[in-house]
């Protein structure tokens, strides 16, 4: 399993129309990843001013941010990556460790770090004491995804049914907000994107954007925030 992972990410946002002919386009030149459908459980950490979020409003070219992922709900014992997602202009850098929900609750509450890559927890420990890092959005949302026929390191993934809490971390409680029901799709990919896909894109109008999931929602002003 990759605890560091450099590609390029690429955003697409599309509506349920957009996304029935792309992939009606597309489907004979992909196959269905490994873990096809699922949906994938994160917290966000920022500090209480909100700092990270903001900076990255700001479309700098270099941004980071730091997040709990899981592909599952949790108990003690389900594996959970903790990382840090650099991004610098299109090229993404993510690093990560993969620890027991046991071991992420007791760093989270109480400072104990886990046993694992010491250098890569290291990092993460780093930008919690500098940012004073809080767990502070709870997303979900439901992925479907693709890989290119020959070559299973090009990656398309489309997010729908994204929903959220920032006052219930839990990933067992499914009292969330939906926020948005279009399609999120991102292409990840180690070199560029064909010619052919290029052009399936371009004849459909359908364009690179900069889309974040936690920014969009940050800056609609949680709906469900209790002052």
């Amino acid at each position: 399993m990759n605890t560091i992972i450099d590609r390029f990410e690429i955003k697409y946002l599309l509506n349920k129309g957009d996304y029935n002919l792309l992939i009606n386009k597309i489907k004979d030149y992909l196959v269905k990843d490994k873990y096809f459908k699922e949906t994938i459980y994160n917290i966000y950490f920022d500090s209480d001013d909100y700092t990270l979020i903001n900076r990255s409003l700001d479309k700098p070219i270099y941004k980071e941010k730091i997040r709990m992922r899981s592909y599952d709900k949790t108990n003690d014992s389900t594996s959970i990556f903790l990382e840090i997602k650099k991004k610098y202009i299109k090229n993404s850098n993510k690093r990560r460790v993969v620890i027991s929900y046991k071991d992420y609750l007791d760093y989270i509450n109480y400072g104990i770090i886990p046993k694992c890559d010491k250098q890569i927890m290291n990092e993460i420990d780093y930008c919690f004491k500098r940012y004073k890092l809080k767990p502070k959005i709870k997303i979900l949302y439901d992925r479907l995804a693709y890989s290119l026929k020959g070559d299973d390191t090009f990656r398309i993934t489309f997010d729908t049914n994204i929903r959220y809490s920032n006052d219930n971390m839990d990933f067992n409680n499914d009292d969330n907000i939906i926020f948005m029901s279009d399609y999120i799709m991102e292409i990840k990919t180690f070199s560029g994107i064909p010619l052919w896909l290029n052009k399936i894109l371009n004849n459909l109008d359908i364009y690179p954007t900069s889309y974040s999931k936690v920014g969009k929602i940050y800056e609609e002003g949680f709906k469900c925030l209790k002052v």
